[in-house]
């Protein structure tokens, strides 16, 4: 009970010192629970969705794909007719519907603006079914009667402003469909964001399948007092062949469909934690330096404490008592805090069309017991050092000074290690740059990422006396003897230093590391295509949408165009000469692909490849299975007859535009393949006419004025969208980081407070004999800032050193260029300075504040 209350009175006599150290634990518990809760509600609106939307039993093609799988002509796999009466006559089949859906549209208003998400859900074109009430209902007007009118779901009807008798044009490869609203219906589960329309049952099987009587799916509804797996085994045996059909229960179709979700939340998810976890690692930083100074201050006291018979175990259980306190402070204000982030979030993603609905709001038992056992676990893990050290602590030490550790400067025994861990990892990146396949150099690069940060970590406070100095000579030395007060400052304690420097270092290596990748990938990507796109333009879509035939047409028939090429992609089974199969795709492309992208050969000529009944392969796939230049190979097209097709070249895999790609021409894919079930073009290219660039980019643009789901680039545009798209993705993980980095602020605004406590006496005594409150706070800042360059010379080293190794990687994979953004890593390591000073504003603001006299009689 003493301990305790020992302990009780310690935490609360030192609130103000612990708050800060609080709110790094709060942050990181906050963004832990935040990315659990988010993710689970996520997971349940997907669940009541997919639950709500699937029928008892749902039958549907054998080659049907997930939710996720685009078909490749653009018309989804379909059932005839028939097959709704024969499931009829199922046993326990109270009712069997058609139904049909695709996603391979495109939705557009009267002015032409797209009416799809902007999120990547998709735009979901289909007729209006009794299955359909399960999950929706019409709100207003009525259901499609006929190939004049359309019904749209509330959600994109409020987002987009639509009302009823509004004109929509629904673009398919079957050709556009023009009609009006007549009705609006209602989610009535919450819609994550898909664009929902709805025709009369011919226009969608005609327009949407290409035929009459034709369903991509049917719903079976059960009579009383049968299961779905028993209406299942009963639907089966009435379609004789069970096996040339996929059927589901409600209960494996909505697995299915989460099943197609599951890896894109899952990466969210893991990608999230991963941000989670560096904060938590900075985190602890903060922890250790914020016990390690209060130990060191309270020396005297715990001295007392010890000659008056506490044993070193009391003292160090008191310690571990303050810390289990600050993490159940800080993990419980941080699971609250986590649950209004995932509100914020849904709140974001509601902004840019992914809708959750709060009232879906899951907060499973699992996560703030996970936010709080983290957060205390983090917490006394990182108190644990300072407590033991305080357990050290003689009784003669009430006889020093306090603040006066004896642990001052680092061990030898730690700079041998931290050099030896260094070395190490070191020597993992230099291995990284050294291997010939991307996945053993993978191992290396992670090892030496690893061992590196950790090495820098111990070695930190070796570090920090020898760069301290030199900053200090180049940064400090001009403003006189302010800034050498300053630098003493920072060297005073080079394990404090280093550790609180190495908090903000993570960070920022993150930073330069992936700068350092994301201009390496940029200027590689461009290099690339300097070498090899000789095509004026490029035709496609951002969302995945095959470029519809009336597209197409439109893309011929421009004005100042030399040539069009067209760039199909067939799914095959290929049987290679040595026995072995693999299933593939072949690009079936116009002779004139080679002119638009140059790829080199290793052996063969590839206009050869566009032959009749010839193909390439690439250098890589032709090396597994022992392929020369004359080889025949048995290619089954998934969408038509088996070919076969003879190697007239190998293309070289060293580069990153098509790499592994297998070339044959259209025609001799239309040979094998039937019209209607021939892939639409994934891409388009386009050579202008010698000096008439600028008219046929203006033309090809205004040609497909009425497609807004495609752009029109010449090269200069692809670069630039490379570069947006990358930059993009940077800009979202610097964002992530940024909780990292705020952390890391703290820890030097938290370091500098109990600094200045610390030297309370001493700063009465400097303010005693001239120095201006002016100078004083000058003092603390300078010190602020050289710890905060301090640390970023270390991360943008680190860090640089990372995103070369890694760079190394990406060149086995045809990106071979390396580029160090210079502009980026100097406006980071000049940012750390204003960082500095923003941390330094409170703690210096505080003692200059300070009373002279009181300062100079405080004891210790």
């Amino acid at each position: 009970m003493t301990v305790w209350k020992t302990s009780m009175r310690n935490f609360l006599a030192h609130k103000g010192r612990m708050a800060l150290s609080a709110v790094a634990v709060l942050l990181s518990v906050a963004f832990v629970c935040g990315t659990l809760v988010f993710t689970d509600t996520m997971n349940t609106t997907f669940d009541k969705l997919f639950a709500a939307s699937s029928a008892d039993v749902t039958v549907s093609p054998k080659a049907a794909g997930g939710a996720d799988d685009m078909p490749e002509n653009g018309r989804p796999e379909s059932l005839p007719a028939a097959t709704v009466a024969q499931i009829g006559k199922a046993d326990g089949v109270k009712a069997a519907e058609g139904g049909v859906s695709s996603m391979s549209v495109t939705v557009v208003d009267s002015r032409n603006k797209n009416m799809g998400s902007e999120t990547g859900a998709p735009t979901i074109a289909g007729n209006w079914t009794r299955n359909d009430l399960r999950s929706m209902e019409i709100a207003s007007g009525h259901a499609p009667r006929g190939p004049t009118e359309v019904m749209v779901d509330a959600d994109t009807a409020e987002k987009h402003h639509l009302k009823i008798g509004d004109e929509l044009r629904t673009i398919a490869v079957t050709g556009d469909i023009k009609a009006r609203i007549s009705g609006i219906a209602a989610f009535t589960v919450t819609n994550p964001g898909a664009a929902v329309v709805f025709l009369d049952t011919a226009t969608a099987q005609q327009k949407l399948l290409g035929a009459p009587g034709l369903f991509t799916h049917i719903s079976v509804t059960a009579e009383s007092g049968f299961s779905d797996t028993q209406l299942k085994k009963n639907v089966a045996a009435a379609l004789g062949d069970g096996a040339a059909y996929k059927l589901q229960t409600q209960d494996e179709a909505a697995a299915a469909n989460k099943d197609s979700m599951g890896s894109f939340l899952d990466v969210m998810k893991y990608a999230m934690l991963g941000f989670a976890g560096i904060a938590f690692l900075v985190g602890i930083f903060l922890i250790v330096n914020t016990f390690s100074m209060l130990v060191a201050q309270r020396t005297r006291e715990i001295g007392l404490m010890r000659a008056i018979g506490s044993s070193r175990k009391q003292v160090n259980r008191s310690v571990l008592i303050e810390a289990v306190l600050l993490g159940i402070v800080g993990s419980a204000l941080g699971v609250a805090a986590g649950i209004g982030l995932a509100v914020g979030l849904m709140k974001v993603m509601g902004a840019i069309g992914m809708e959750l609905s709060t009232g879906d709001l899951t907060i499973a038992w699992t996560t703030p017991v996970t936010g709080l056992a983290l957060g205390i676990v983090v917490t006394v893990l990182a108190a644990y050092v300072p407590a033991r050290r305080a357990g050290k602590v003689s009784p003669m030490a009430a006889l020093r000074d306090a603040g006066t550790p004896a642990d001052a400067r680092s061990g030898w025994i730690r700079a041998v290690i931290g050099l030896v861990l260094t070395g190490a990892g070191a020597a993992g990146l230099w291995a990284t740059t050294r291997v010939d396949e991307a996945s053993e150099g993978s191992l290396y690069l992670g090892l030496g990422v690893v061992l590196t940060l950790i090495g820098f970590i111990v070695i930190g406070p070796l570090l920090a006396g020898a760069v301290v100095r030199v900053l200090g000579a180049v940064v400090l030395r001009l403003f006189g003897p302010v800034g050498r007060l300053a630098e003493r400052n920072a060297l005073r304690n080079p394990r404090r230093t280093g550790a609180t420097g190495a908090a903000l270092m993570i960070g920022l290596a993150l930073v330069a590391c992936l700068s350092v990748v994301g201009s390496s990938m940029v200027a590689s990507a461009t290099d690339e295509l300097d070498k090899s796109v000789g095509t004026d333009f490029i035709v496609q879509s951002n969302t995945g949408q095959l470029i519809v035939p009336q597209a197409a047409d439109a893309i011929e028939k421009v004005p100042g165009i030399e040539h069009v090429t067209n760039y199909k992609v067939l799914a095959a089974k290929l049987t290679n000469p040595d026995g072995s199969t693999a299933d593939e795709h072949v690009t079936a492309a116009d002779p004139t692909y080679p002119q638009d992208l140059r790829r080199e050969t290793t052996a063969g000529d590839l206009s050869e490849a566009y032959g009749a009944d010839s193909m390439s392969v690439g250098s890589d796939y032709a090396t597994l299975h022992g392929i020369e230049v004359g080889d025949e190979l048995t290619v089954a097209f998934k969408a038509g007859e088996t070919a076969k097709l003879k190697v007239a070249a190998i293309t070289s895999d060293d580069t990153s535009v098509d790499q592994g790609a297998m070339y044959t021409n259209v025609t001799t894919a239309e040979r094998y393949v039937d019209a209607d079930r021939m892939p639409e073009n994934m891409i388009m290219f386009a050579a202008a006419e010698d000096g008439k660039e600028k008219e046929a980019y203006a033309a090809l643009k205004s040609s497909l004025g009425a497609y807004p789901q495609y752009k029109v680039q010449n090269q200069a545009d692809f670069k630039q969208d490379l570069k947006d798209q990358i930059g993009q993705l940077l800009n979202i993980v610097y964002g992530l980081l940024a909780l990292a980095i705020i952390v890391a602020v703290l820890g030097v605004v938290n370091t500098l407070a109990l600094s200045v406590v610390e030297r309370t006496r001493e700063i009465g005594l400097m303010r005693a004999i001239g120095l201006s409150r002016r100078q004083l706070r000058r003092m603390i800042r300078l010190e602020s800032v050289v710890i905060a360059l301090f640390g970023a010379l270390l991360g943008l080293g680190l860090g640089m050193g990372w995103g070369t190794s890694a760079q190394k990687l990406l060149a086995l994979e045809g990106l071979g260029v390396l580029e160090i953004p210079w502009p980026t890593i100097i406006t980071v390591f000049v940012a750390s300075a204003f960082v500095g000073l923003f941390a330094a504003l409170i703690p210096a603001f505080r003692a200059g504040r300070m009373n002279v006299l009181n300062a100079i009689a405080t004891d210790g």
